[in-house]
């Protein structure tokens, strides 16, 4: 596992944000896996994120919530994650909106949500950002130059095929475990890319 700036005594915890993007099934999934790996995630779901998970899934807002350890306030911007002396060892934000790119960009820390990543990012801990956007134009891409030079990993959910997913489950659950790898947090999993056989035996 990669190394966190994290204190000796604290659990390892997770930041997870889920914003109003299309895409909150990446969210919901990464606190399935965080949860069975025992990690401590700290769930901010925005207003939008709420709205575009009942037009997307069967699941509840409370559904969600439960499967976090701690659930905080969009709009509480005095919560524990707002301080970088409340150690965790990243934040994702599955799925990122423009809106909030835009905001972890430029500083603007009027949510939790952002000043939860702008925290993260001047404490030099892993921001991970699946933008959900496209097309893209010119001030979307200069968002993302803008907070990837700030520390932030901006990672758009683009689904690999090479194991061949049949499900759209497969496809989120693959994307995930992707992001969790990127943040610092490996799970086991079978699809890693192992090498291509009929290359190797010159069959390719």
């Amino acid at each position: 596992m990669a190394e966190h700036p994290h204190a000796l005594d604290a659990p390892l915890r997770v930041i997870v944000a889920i914003t109003g993007a299309s895409g909150v099934a990446y969210g919901v999934r990464a606190l399935e896996l965080l949860a069975q790996r025992d990690v401590e995630t700290h769930l901010i779901i925005t207003r939008s994120g709420v709205a575009t998970l009942s037009h997307e899934t069967d699941l509840s807002a409370r559904d969600v919530k439960e499967l976090a350890t701690v659930v905080h306030s969009p709009s509480d911007l005095g919560a524990s994650i707002s301080s970088g002396s409340f150690p965790v060892a990243g934040m994702l934000v599955a799925p990122c909106s423009v809106r909030t790119l835009s905001g972890i960009a430029n500083s603007y820390d009027e949510d939790l949500v952002v000043r939860a990543a702008d925290v993260t990012l001047k404490e030099r801990r892993r921001l991970v950002l699946l933008l959900r956007e496209t097309p893209l134009h010119a001030g979307h891409l200069r968002l993302m130059t803008q907070a990837t030079d700030a520390g932030a990993i901006v990672m758009p959910p683009v689904p690999a095929f090479y194991h061949r997913p049949t499900t759209v489950e497969a496809i989120v659950d693959d994307t995930v475990r992707r992001a969790l790898d990127v943040l610092g947090l490996p799970l086991e999993h079978d699809r890693r890319w192992t090498g291509d056989a009929r290359r190797a035996d010159g069959t390719g």
